[in-house]
Order: structure tokens, then C-alpha cells, then sequence
């Protein structure tokens, strides 16, 4: 056993090097912090950047037992007890909870584990709103790479908010819902109360709740150390909350930070995370699927966010899809649009593009997809153009690898890309009928279940559009294999978007009636010979023309749609009115198919 003493910290360190554990690569330790003995786990690739995680209350390191083993295998992790908790000692001072004390503790334990480098800061909870403390110190900006933040604001910038807040009466909405959510603070405060409810029970009641909200099975160790150490954690809560929130500080850093702010945390709001481009320049922020303990219910996508932040770090550069995280304000989002290349998928990446939005081209017409990215590009943002047949799985599978990793996980899919066909059910041959479905079909499912895949993944939820048509509930008996492609494809949407909910992901299906687009050139009329299908296109054309409504119509239909998260779309009047009528008077739609007068209809759109 030896001992050595970590340089430059204000309280004297002492690092006494413990028996390997029998578990894998890991080596614990403890070191002196600020007057208490703090036990320390390393793990990992030794050499490799530094990842250090601080937890929260009421919790201690275990609860980043799975994080820790996922970023070991790149990193060199560290895991500690702060004081109080788990096999670190307690203070005996009255104020021993204070920030100053933790702060202190914190940076005895860098120095003790990485001398000389600056570490890769993680805090969840308690644990990032300490380390806020010392982000925020610029003595401290040696010491730290990055910072990532976990349900744990600053607390002079909570304070700050708060202020602006109340004094200009702006945003009391979230204000107030997030003093709802903070109720245990108050009674935290109560000097009986509290310990004499954490003994009579509320420590037992955290499993239930862990287990209710967030699917975290009960764990006997973590509990009976939750149970010891949660009295001594109140003090945080007294120590701390109102004498900053009530009295903030000017808090600021250069240290780059990534906030992860879970949208179902039931105790810290994303609006408190939001906003503090003054005070952290260098800010990137996701808002993500999850609740408050998600290092213990989403290790794996934890570990993936903390990754992302050190390699951004690391190698000076940030791939596309953590460059769009970039800011507190509104988000930068990726646009995926099939079928791009003209028509409504074209109109789709402008109308996002002027909104700032990075876009994705996919498309079989090279020409046409590059022209739209060059269009795109001049409008400012980011844009790729891939050359695709979305009816051919190798060519998605290809396609999806590649812009995966190119461009990142999109954040809204836009599955548009189809073809048109008008033709009687025995006019149809088999041929016509897997070319149809081929694309209007097997298009969406190969793009659902690639890109949607990921998406759902990521958890950080998103938007699918599949684009239908008003022939999907529109009958018609020239119209056999088009209209069957469509309404299959608004069947599709409506049962992605009952399976996708949870997972905060919209699904819209956009329904056009009549709208003039290039595809009309390419429809096929079957049944006819070359001379009378041409002279039926030129005819579709003339009344598409006629109709006069543009594909830019639609296009704003999908922004409106992603926005507002609406099942089924029509979009032009007849499209409302045959939606209308398949509902409330479909023997009048199917006396009209008979009578072919929904051949007329949709066999023109682009999609």
C-alpha cells in the first residue's frame, strides 16, 4: 500500500491505492478531499482522456455502474462517492454541504486522478448542479475539458431566470409548472419534517417510483445505501438552493458544456437549461426522451451523448449532427426528404432550408437531386444529395449507412418519393403492380425501418412524414393499383404513429388532392396504346395545370404538419372534401368510382 499527496489542491490529498477489484479493469482508491475521505473507482484505458462522473442526490457512484462500463471501454472513467454518500465519509461541520466544500472535494479528486490533464466533466442531478460550482470558477478551467450536464442547472443561473422571469412577467407558465416540480425543495427546509419523513418512509418509497417512472428494477445495494445516506443529503438542499437562487452570482464559463435536459424529468424542467447562451458561449444542448435517472434507465445512450461531447472535444471538430446541438435557442434540425429531386419533394427541402434546417436529397434523378442540394445550399445551410432507388432494399440499406454516418440520424423523415399510375385492375399486369408498389409502398417501409430505426435509437424523438395521396381513401376502377399503394401507405403512418408515440416521435400522413408537378410527365396510363396514353398524360396535364395549385401548397402543409403533430393532412379543397365524404358518406364516393370519376384524381401528384 503507498500513499502520495495530489499537488496544488487546497486541501491535502491523499491517494492510498487499494487491492484491484476481482471485477474486471478496476482499481479503487480514496483521497482526501476537503477534510473527508472520499472513495474513488477508476476504470478503463489508463492514458486515454479522463471521464469523470459525479452523481446526485440521493444516490451514490453505483449509479453509474453501466455508464461507466460503456465509456471504459475508450476512456479512462472515474467514479466517486461525494461526501456523504456511500463509502465516502460524512462532515461533521454544520455548513459541510456547502458548494465551496464540494467544489473543493471535486478538484482533489482531478488532481489525484489526472495530474496534469484536464478532465471530461459528467454530473447528474446533485452531481452537475455542484459541478456547476466549479465550471463556473475560472480557476477551474485548467482542470476540465468539458462539462456535461444532466438534470442539474447552475444555480445562480436558475436564480437569474427566475428573476428575469417574475420581473418582466414573462414565461410565468413555466415558471410556476417548474416550482410545482421543485415542492420537495420547500419541505426540505422544514427543520423536523424532513428527516422524520425520509425515516418514516420516503427513502423506501424512491424504488416504487424509480421503477414506475423510469423502469429501473429494484437493486438491494443501492437501496440500503440510499436509505443511510439520504439524511445526510438534505443539507445540500439547506446548504445551497436559496442562498443562490435568492442572491445569484454572475456565473459564467468557457468551458464547452453539453446540456442534456429529459423531457419527462419530473423534478427539473428543460426550461430551466434554456437561455444561457450569455453565460456558456460554447453550449450545446439536447432535449431527449427520458426521465430524471437516466443514467440508470438509458445507460447506453448516456455513455453515446458523454462519447459524442469528448470526441467534439478531443479531436477539435464535431460531426454534422452534434454541430446542429449547438446554442440553447431554437434547433437546427436534419431534413430528409425522398423523391427530392422535383416536384413536392424538391418545394419540401426549400421550405425547410429557409427555415435553417440542413437537408438530405434522395432521389434516382442524379441531375435533379444535385440541383436541388445546390438550391438548398445557397439558401445557407447543409445539404447532400444521394442517387437512391427506394424500392431496391440494397440501394436504401447503402444509402442509409452512408448518410447515417455522413450526416447524422434525421430529425424529421420525409417519405415522399412515389410514382403515378392509372389504369383499371386487369389492365394492371404483376409487373405494374411491383413497380407501383415497389415505390409508393416498399419505399416507406425501407425508409421507416432504417431511418426510423435510428431515430427511435437516438431518443431524442423527431418526425416521419409518408407521403399519401387523396386516392388512399378515394375509390375509383381506374385507379386500382395507385389508390391501393396510397391507402396502404396512410395505413402505414396511422399504425407507425400508435407505435412511435412513445418514443416522441410524430407521424403524419399528407393526403394532396390535385397538384401541379413534373410527375404527370412520367404517369403511366395502362390499357392504351403509345398514341392514346400520350394523349391522356397531355390531357392530365392540361387539368393539373388548370387547377393552378403548386407543390409549394403542400410543402407548407408538411412544415405545419411536423409542427403541429397531425395525423392525416388532406391538403387542396377536394382533398378535404373526398376525406369529408369517406368518412361521412362513402356510398357517394363509391357511386363516383364507379362512374371513374376519381380517375381524374391524384394520378399527377408528385410524392
Amino acid at each position: 500500500m503507498s500513499t502520495t499527496t495530489a499537488r496544488g489542491s487546497k486541501a491535502k490529498s491523499v491517494v492510498t491505492e487499494l487491492p484491484r477489484s476481482t471485477v474486471g479493469p478496476v482499481f479503487e482508491r480514496r483521497v482526501r478531499g476537503d477534510g473527508v475521505s472520499l472513495a474513488i473507482t477508476e476504470r478503463g484505458r489508463h492514458g486515454a482522456p479522463t471521464v469523470l462522473l459525479v452523481h446526485g442526490y440521493p444516490d451514490s457512484q453505483a449509479v453509474w455502474e453501466k455508464v461507466a462500463r460503456k465509456l471504459a471501454e475508450r476512456y479512462h472513467v472515474v467514479t466517486y462517492d461525494v461526501r456523504g454518500a456511500g463509502r465516502s465519509e460524512a462532515p461533521t461541520e454544520k455548513n459541510g454541504y456547502s458548494l465551496a466544500h464540494l467544489s473543493r472535494d471535486l478538484r482533489a479528486v482531478i488532481e489525484a486522478v489526472s495530474p496534469g490533464k484536464p478532465v471530461h466533466l459528467v454530473g447528474h442531478d446533485w452531481g452537475s448542479i455542484h459541478s456547476w460550482e466549479s465550471v463556473t470558477d475560472p480557476s477551474f478551467e485548467p482542470l476540465l475539458a468539458s462539462f456535461t450536464s444532466i438534470s442539474g442547472p447552475c444555480l445562480d443561473h436558475v436564480g437569474e431566470k427566475l428573476r428575469s422571469t417574475f420581473g418582466a412577467h414573462a414565461e410565468l407558465g413555466p415558471a410556476l409548472r417548474q416550482a410545482s416540480k421543485s415542492w420537495y425543495v420547500f419541505a426540505f427546509h422544514l427543520p423536523l419534517l424532513a428527516p422524520f419523513a425520509w425515516r418514516a418512509g420516503l427513502a423506501k418509497a424512491i424504488p416504487a417510483l424509480l421503477g414506475r417512472s423510469e423502469g429501473v428494477p429494484p437493486n438491494e445495494e443501492r437501496e440500503t445505501t440510499r436509505a443511510r445516506d439520504g439524511l445526510n443529503g438534505i443539507a445540500l438542499y439547506r446548504e445551497n438552493i436559496f442562498q443562490r437562487v435568492l442572491s445569484p452570482r454572475a456565473r459564467k464559463t468557457r468551458v464547452p458544456v453539453q446540456m442534456i435536459a429529459p423531457e419527462g424529468d419530473d423534478y427539473v424542467s428543460p426550461w430551466l437549461s434554456a437561455d444561457i447562451d450569455a453565460q456558456v458561449p460554447n453550449v450545446h444542448r439536447r432535449v431527449v426522451r427520458g426521465g430524471h435517472w437516466i443514467p440508470l434507465s438509458q445507460p447506453e445512450r448516456v455513455a453515446r451523448w458523454v462519447d459524442e461531447m469528448v470526441t467534439h472535444v478531443e479531436k477539435g471538430e464535431s460531426n454534422p449532427a452534434f454541430a446542429r446541438l449547438r446554442g440553447t435557442g431554437k434547433r437546427r434540425k436534419l431534413v430528409l426528404v425522398t423523391g427530392g429531386a422535383s416536384g413536392i419533394g424538391r418545394e419540401t427541402c426549400f421550405t425547410f432550408a429557409k427555415q435553417g434546417h440542413d437537408i438530405v436529397i434522395a432521389d434516382r434523378d442524379s441531375e435533379g437531386a444535385e440541383r436541388t442540394r445546390d438550391l438548398c445550399e445557397r439558401l445557407g445551410v447543409r445539404a447532400t444529395a444521394y442517387t437512391v432507388d427506394v424500392s431496391d432494399e440494397r440501394s436504401m440499406t447503402t444509402f442509409a449507412e452512408t448518410s447515417l454516418a455522413n450526416d447524422g440520424v434525421p430529425d424529421v423523415l420525409v417519405l415522399n418519393a412515389g410514382i403515378g399510375m392509372a389504369g383499371t385492375f386487369f389492365d394492371t399486369s404483376v409487373a405494374d403492380w411491383k413497380r407501383v408498389l415497389g415505390v409508393n409502398v416498399w419505399g416507406i417501409i425501407f425508409g421507416a425501418r432504417l431511418f426510423g430505426q435510428a431515430m427511435k435509437d437516438r431518443g431524442e424523438g423527431g418526425h416521419v412524414i409518408v407521403t399519401a395521396s387523396a386516392a388512399a381513401y378515394t375509390p375509383g376502377k381506374t385507379l386500382s393499383a395507385y389508390a391501393t399503394s396510397k391507402s396502404t401507405a396512410l395505413m402505414l403512418a396511422e399504425c407507425l404513429r400508435a407505435e412511435l408515440a412513445e418514443e416522441g416521435i410524430g407521424v403524419s400522413a399528407i393526403c394532396p388532392g390535385i397538384i401541379d408537378t413534373p410527375i404527370t410527365r412520367n404517369s403511366s396510363f395502362l390499357g392504351a396504346d403509345s398514341a392514346t396514353e400520350a394523349a391522356q398524360r397531355e390531357a392530365a396535364q392540361r387539368l393539373y395545370r388548370l387547377r393552378g395549385v403548386g407543390p409549394h401548397v403542400v410543402a407548407e402543409a408538411i412544415v405545419r404538419a411536423v409542427e403541429e403533430n397531425t395525423p392525416v393532412v388532406p391538403v387542396t379543397v377536394e382533398a378535404h372534401v373526398l376525406r369529408f365524404l369517406s368518412r361521412f358518406a362513402p356510398d357517394v364516393l363509391r357511386k363516383a368510382g364507379s362512374m371513374s370519376l376519381s380517375s381524374k384524381l391524384t394520378k399527377s401528384e408528385k410524392v
